[in-house]
């Protein structure tokens, strides 16, 4: 047997919009089965099991879900066969022999609040969304040199005020984070960082907010460009975003 996939990734709105065709065909799916973050992966293999997924597809989906930090549906059908990794986790473990829709559908129609703080070294963009609109943002750059190619003591003396620039630069930032979180500090279910990993890191350390904020991670977004406000609204839509892998077998 031959297994051929294709991998989409849908915003929530083209996500909802393919779970409303699925239901529109449902006597074709005869197995849902909804799966909760990282599940031990024999626990896994023995639930694959006692599906009808033949075992090179399974081989294959025992490598992205035991991955996926949000879990993962199966949606199978003697024509149409989806694996789905949603935004956010799945709570509960279920096998159900026809289509259940509803558990994914339930999870993207949550108003969730989420902030989301993008940094790179001389530009930031921080904000908070509720449900995949921004209701509160802030976007903007500082001045960061870049790195200093030649030796001697002025490159020490250079580096010493590009630190200075890096760490009042991370201060400002701070500011704006703490302005744009602190309001929805109760009521945020997630918060999602991107931007260049060591520039986060770095932030973290400089901003007692982002430090004690004891809320959920969502999987970074580490390749972002230089956070604008175009780039942070394509980060919300991308935070909201389901992966779909359509596999047929021949």
């Amino acid at each position: 047997m031959t297994v051929k996939s294709k991998k989409l990734v849908l915003t929530r709105p083209k996500t909802l919009d393919f779970l409303e065709k699925l239901a529109s065909t449902p006597d074709d799916i005869n197995l849902t089965l909804y799966l909760p973050p990282r599940p031990a992966p024999q626990e896994l293999e023995n639930i694959l099991q006692e599906v009808p997924i033949p075992p090179d597809i399974t081989t294959s989906l025992l490598k992205i879900i035991t991955s996926s930090p949000t879990g993962a549906a199966i949606f199978r059908g003697e024509q149409s066969k989806y694996l789905v990794i949603p935004p956010f986790p799945v709570a509960e473990k279920s096998v159900v022999r026809s289509l259940d829709t509803t558990p994914l559908q339930s999870l993207l129609n949550q108003k969730y609040h989420i902030g989301v703080v993008l940094v790179r070294l001389g530009s930031y963009a921080v904000g908070v969304c509720r449900g995949d609109k921004l209701v509160s943002s802030k976007v903007g750059t500082g001045l960061v040199h870049g790195r200093h190619r030649q030796g001697g003591s002025s490159a020490h003396r250079f580096e010493r005020h590009r630190d200075k620039q890096i760490e009042s630069f991370l201060i400002r930032v701070c500011g704006h984070a703490r302005e744009q979180l602190e309001p929805y500090v109760k009521s945020m279910d997630y918060i999602v960082y991107g931007g260049a990993r060591t520039t986060i890191l770095m932030l973290q350390k400089y901003c007692p907010l982002l430090m004690k904020l004891d809320k959920p991670l969502l999987p970074p977004l580490l390749d972002i460009p230089e956070p604008r406000r175009a780039v942070l609204e394509t980060a919300v839509n991308r935070v909201w975003s389901s992966t779909i892998y359509d596999w047929t077998e021949d």
